[in-house]
This record gives structure tokens, sequence and C-alpha cells, in this order.
């Protein structure tokens, strides 16, 4: 059966001057309008949609892709508050998507943004936001290993670090000392769990531990010095902004993985920068 706010496979039962009907089993025929229309739609089987409702409550669908569907959760932007409804979101839909007054907790404001849950009001079965977000996370223990590669969102800062949101599904907090810049309200980061605590929150860092760590950033800072000819202008006085962005770990774990290279005779340092050395006589443990 075809899911309201989630992309789905449907097969195309007719064609329209309006459009494509597609195969909604339970909900029906449901109406691909002919501007979404692929050109090549007639040797497809089935077309890749989103369903959602228009603004005269109908199932349609689009192929378009709104910024988050049912279950996620987003940092978007208030396009206007209606005094009498509340507050509409732009989720990259040309129908936007409602933050009612209730949903909201802190009121929004037109042209600021705001992390919410995208979910399906049970009443009325249509798409809104939720501002609410501890009641959309998971109630289930997460499985997390530690050091497990995750994506999160970040929700707030507290005086221990940052609020987040793991895999769509839980929470999770990154500490302020294992970060070397602040982080954004609504970022969205790829990081690791650290630990996973008996009541089930997450601990996150930007870095992968230990070996594996180093081992992958020294392999990486190899690479990006061949590229360049054999010479970069980063080293152990790189400020940590510089080095985020170039290589994606923090300032430490930058040091350590050159640490380990000159210690290996892989590079040498040329105050300011580092250049890679002739490695054809190195060997492991050299």
């Amino acid at each position: 059966m075809a899911i309201i706010g989630k992309r789905n496979l449907l097969a195309v039962v007719r064609e329209s001057t309006s459009g494509l009907f597609l195969d909604g089993e339970d909900l029906g025929e449901i109406l691909l309008p002919r501007r979404y229309v692929p050109l090549d739609h007639a040797a497809q089987e089935r077309l890749d949609v989103f369903i959602y409702r228009d603004s005269e409550d109908r199932l349609v669908a689009t192929t378009e892709h709104p910024l988050a569907t049912v279950g996620e959760f987003a940092w978007l932007r208030v396009k206007e508050v209606n005094p009498q409804i509340g507050a509409f979101l732009d989720w990259g839909l040309p129908k936007d998507l409602l933050l009612p007054f209730r949903e909201q907790g802190i009121p929004v404001r037109a042209h600021h943004h705001v992390v919410v849950a995208v979910c399906l009001d049970p009443k009325t079965d249509r798409i809104i936001a939720s501002a609410r977000l501890h009641r959309h996370l998971s109630r289930e223990t997460p499985r997390y290993r530690d050091g497990e590669p995750v994506t999160f969102i970040i929700t707030g800062q507290t005086p221990l670090g940052y609020n987040a949101i793991v895999e769509n599904a839980h929470h999770g907090l990154l500490y302020h000392d294992n970060l070397a810049t602040p982080l954004l309200t609504g970022q969205l980061l790829h990081g690791f769990v650290r630990t996973v605590r008996p009541a089930g929150k997450i601990d996150l860092t930007l870095d992968a531990s230990g070996y594996k760590r180093v081992a992958g950033l020294t392999e990486q800072i190899i690479q990006a010095l061949e590229s360049n000819g054999g010479r970069l202008d980063f080293d152990d006085d790189s400020s940590p902004e510089n080095i985020r962005e170039a290589f994606g770990v923090s300032k430490k774990a930058f040091k350590q993985a050159l640490g380990k290279l000159y210690r290996d005779r892989r590079l040498a340092f040329t105050n300011p920068g580092i250049q890679l050395l002739d490695n054809s006589s190195w060997s492991p443990g050299a």
C-alpha cells in the first residue's frame, strides 16, 4: 500500500489530460499532475513519487523531493505565520508545511528557522510539522556500537554541549570539550557514537576513535599531499577551523595523524606547512 508522506514506487493505472493516475492500492488512484510526469514514463513500470495532500485535501503525487519526509527531522525556514492556524514552513514543495500553534512550544517568527519533526496528524491524516521534538523520538533502546558512524542534526545548545537527534530516532549529546569550533542549530553532521549510556542517551563525537581514526586520516593527508605536488600549508599551528574545513576532523586528531606520519618518516615539517618525503625505502615501523 502507498504511504502518505513517504516516497513510493507506484504503477501507472491510466493517463488523462490532467496527468497520470497511479495505483495507491488501499488509498485508491492517486494523480501525478501533468507537470511532474517524466518524459520517459511509458518505459517505466513504476514511478518513484512522494505522496501528500494538496490545498483541497486530495491525495496527490509529485516527483519532487521535500527536504524531509514523515519520520524525519529538518531545519526549515518559516515563510509566514497565520494568526489563526500557525506557521507555514518551506519544505521544498509548492504547498508549504503547516506547523500548528499547538506543536510549536516556543512561538516562531517569519523568516526564522526551526528544527521540526515531519509527522502525520492522526486526527486529519495530513502531513504537519512539530517542534515538540521529544514526542517524536524512538522509545526503543538505542542499539549502536561504540565508534559506529552516524548522522545527526543539532537541535540546540546546553551548558554541557549540543543536543542532537541521531539517525532521526534518538537523543544524543556532543560535548563542548570534544569540539574545536562552535556549531549551529540545524547543522546536519556525520560523526560517531562515543558511547550509549544506560538511560539510552548517546554521547557523540565528530572523530572516529583510536587507531581507526588515525589510520584513515593519515591516508587522507598523504593523498592530499600527493594531489598538491607533495606540499601542504597545514601543520600543528593551523587553525582548528581550517583543519575541520579541509579534513573534517578536530585539530587534536589532525596533530595525532601528523605525529604518526612524522614518526614513520613519511613527511617533514617545513615551518610552515608539511612536505611529503620520498618513501621508496619506507616500511612500517622503520
